[in-house]
């Protein structure tokens, strides 16, 4: 029986060809190829068509202009500002402490003294008043009043100059 398969795989019946077009002959089929013609496949993948309707999103090109050495310089004092904000309760403290006759302060003390009192201060606020951010937005409302405290006491008093005292006790300028 399996004689007769390969019998009937390996005859190739004839086709008559039209008269006006030229035949040619195809040499023989190897026999140690299958009878089924094998698929090919290929390993890349169909490109997806693309909408007609929705156009191809473009690159977004982002600008983005250098800064100048004058946009350092500002970020450098808003950030001395912020932090002298911050201890603004102990900078009054210090500064009312130096006032008194005899006591002079360096730079180093001052700062020391102004962060101590400050963050003395903030912890009492913590501790009086349940929640983080309750107690730091009254901190703030503290920073507040004193600067404006002595913003009043500049103002009034015209030879005391307060803001220019401070900074020279700062920076340890000893008055």
């Amino acid at each position: 029986m399996s004689e007769e398969l390969n019998n009937q795989n390996s005859v190739e019946p004839q086709v008559e060809a039209p008269a006006n077009v030229p035949t040619t002959e195809s040499a023989p089929q190897a026999e140690t190829q299958s009878a089924a013609p094998v698929e090919q496949t290929s390993t890349e993948p169909a490109p997806e068509p693309i909408p007609a309707a929705e156009p191809a999103p473009q690159p977004q090109v982002i600008v983005q202009q250098e800064r100048g050495f004058a946009h350092y310089v500002g970020f450098a004092l808003l950030c001395v500002l912020c932090i002298a904000f911050y201890f603004m309760p102990g900078i009054a403290l210090t500064f009312a402490i130096s006032l008194i006759p005899g006591i002079s302060l360096g730079a180093i003390a001052a700062w020391t003294f102004s962060a101590i009192f400050s963050i003395i201060a903030w912890v009492i606020f913590k501790l009086k008043i349940k929640g983080f951010k309750k107690s730091f937005y009254f901190y703030i409302g503290l920073c507040v009043l004193v600067f404006i405290l002595l913003t009043v006491i500049e103002v009034l008093t015209e030879e005391t100059n307060v803001f220019s005292r401070i900074f020279s006790m700062l920076c340890g300028a000893g008055a």
